[in-house]
C-alpha cells in the first residue's frame, strides 16, 4: 500500500489523531505530492457528478474550515475545470469568484495537513439534487449573450446600491422589479403563442449566517413575485430557486441588491438608535431584517400583480408556466417543511425594518405601502435532509 492509500484512511476516522499520523507520512514523502494533488481533482470531479458546484464546494469549506482551505480547495477547482471544453451555464462566473491561490506553504506538515482536512469534508459530503448539467455532460447550445432586459436590471440595481440619495434608490428599485414583471409577462407571452419545449430549471443562491432565517424569508419572497420557488437548505447555506431560466438570473440580481439596500438602512437604523443613546443587539437586527423580508414580500407580489393584470389574456399562461414551476419543486423536494421563524423579538428593529421596506418603493410614481403588511406569517420553505 502506497503513502497516499495509507495516508487517507485518516479520511474516514473521527479522531484527529489519525490525521496527525496520516500528515507526517505524506510531509516525508516529496514524491507522493502529485498523486495527493491528482486525488482531490478526483473529489472534486465526482462532487460534479453528485450535484455540487464551484460556489457550493467554497460555501462548505467556509462554513467548515479555514481561509487556507478555501485556497487549496481553489486551486483543485481551477485546475479540473481547465480540462473541459465548455462548462455549464453560470459555472464561469462562479470561477471569477474564486479567491486567489497564494502558492504552496514551506511547512510541509501544516500543508498535508490542511489538505487532508480539506479532503476529510469533500469526501463527507452528501449528495445534492442536480440543478444544471455537470462538466463533460451533454449541455445546451451557449446563449448569444446577456439579454438586453437582464443588463438594464442589473444597471439599474447597480445605482440604486451606489446612490446616497433614498428617493433614487427607491425609484431605481422600483423600476427593476417593474421590468422584471414585465419581462416574465414578455415570455409568457411567447410561450402562449408558440409552446416551446423548455421546462423550469433551478439555481442555488447562497443563504449565509447572520440571520440567515430572515434572508431566507426574503430569497423565498423575491422568487415567489417572480413566478419562482425557492426552498432552503439550511444545512449547506443555500436556497434552491426553481424558475423558468428568464426568471432565474432576475431573482438572484433583486435578492442580492434589496439584501445590500436592506444591510444598509439597517446599519443607518442602528446609528440613529445609538444616537439616542440605546443600545441595539443581535435581536434588533434579527427583527429589522425579518419586518424588512416580509413587508417587502407584499409589495414585491403587488408589483407583479399589477402589471399581469395590464395583460388579462396572458393570465391562463402565467398560471400554467407557475403549475410547471410547482411540479418541478415538487419533484426535486418531495419532503420540505415549513420552518417556525426563530428569532428574538425587538419591537424597534421590527418597525424599522418595515419602514425601510416601505422606502423600497415598488412603483416609481408612488410612496406608501401596496398591500403591505407587517405579518410576520411568511416561513421559508425548508428542505428535509
Amino acid at each position: 500500500m502506497g503513502t497516499i492509500d495509507k495516508a487517507f484512511g485518516a479520511l474516514y476516522a473521527s479522531d484527529d489523531g489519525s490525521l496527525d499520523t496520516a500528515a507526517s507520512l505524506l510531509a516525508a514523502d516529496r514524491g507522493a505530492d502529485a498523486e495527493l494533488t491528482r486525488r482531490g481533482e478526483e473529489f472534486v470531479r465526482t462532487l460534479w457528478a453528485r450535484g455540487w458546484q464551484p460556489a457550493d464546494l467554497v460555501r462548505a469549506a467556509r462554513r467548515d474550515l479555514a481561509d487556507e482551505h478555501v485556497r487549496l480547495l481553489a486551486g483543485l477547482i481551477r485546475t479540473e475545470t481547465a480540462g473541459y471544453g465548455r462548462l455549464p451555464h453560470r459555472w464561469e462566473a462562479q470561477l471569477a469568484e474564486l479567491p486567489e491561490d497564494p502558492g504552496r506553504p514551506t511547512d510541509r506538515f501544516s500543508y498535508a495537513t490542511a489538505v487532508l482536512e480539506l479532503y476529510r469534508l469533500l469526501v463527507r459530503l452528501p449528495r445534492l439534487d442536480a440543478v444544471g448539467p455537470a462538466p463533460g455532460e451533454a449541455l445546451p447550445p451557449p446563449a448569444p449573450g446577456e439579454p438586453r432586459t437582464l443588463g438594464r436590471i442589473r444597471a439599474l440595481l447597480a445605482k440604486a446600491e451606489a446612490t446616497g440619495y433614498p428617493e433614487e434608490a427607491e425609484a431605481l428599485t422600483a423600476k427593476a422589479q417593474e421590468l422584471m414583471a414585465r419581462h416574465s409577462l414578455d415570455e409568457a407571452t411567447l410561450a402562449a403563442g408558440a409552446p416551446s419545449p423548455e421546462a423550469p430549471g433551478a439555481i442555488r443562491i447562497g443563504v449565509d449566517p447572520p440571520y440567515e432565517q430572515a434572508k431566507a424569508i426574503l430569497l423565498d419572497a423575491v422568487a415567489t413575485a417572480n413566478h419562482c420557488r425557492a426552498v432552503w437548505n439550511e444545512a449547506h447555506g443555500f436556497s434552491t430557486v426553481v424558475g423558468f431560466e428568464s426568471d432565474l438570473d432576475p431573482v438572484e440580481l433583486l435578492y442580492t441588491s434589496l439584501l445590500v439596500q436592506g444591510t444598509a438602512a439597517m446599519t443607518r437604523a442602528e446609528a440613529e438608535q445609538r444616537a439616542g443613546g440605546r443600545k441595539r443587539t443581535k435581536s434588533f437586527r434579527q427583527s429589522f431584517l425579518l419586518a424588512y423580508a416580509n413587508r417587502l414580500g407584499a409589495r414585491l407580489s403587488a408589483t407583479s400583480r399589477r402589471v399581469a393584470a395590464e395583460a388579462p389574456t396572458l393570465l391562463p399562461a402565467l398560471a400554467s408556466r407557475e403549475a410547471a414551476v410547482t411540479t418541478r419543486t415538487d419533484e426535486l423536494f418531495p419532503e420540505t417543511r415549513t420552518t417556525r421563524v426563530r428569532a428574538a423579538w425587538d419591537e424597534a428593529g421590527w418597525t424599522h425594518g418595515a419602514t425601510a421596506a416601505d422606502r423600497a418603493t415598488l412603483h416609481p410614481n408612488r410612496r406608501g405601502v401596496e398591500n403591505g403588511s407587517s405579518d410576520s406569517s411568511r416561513r421559508p420553505r425548508h428542505q428535509d435532509e
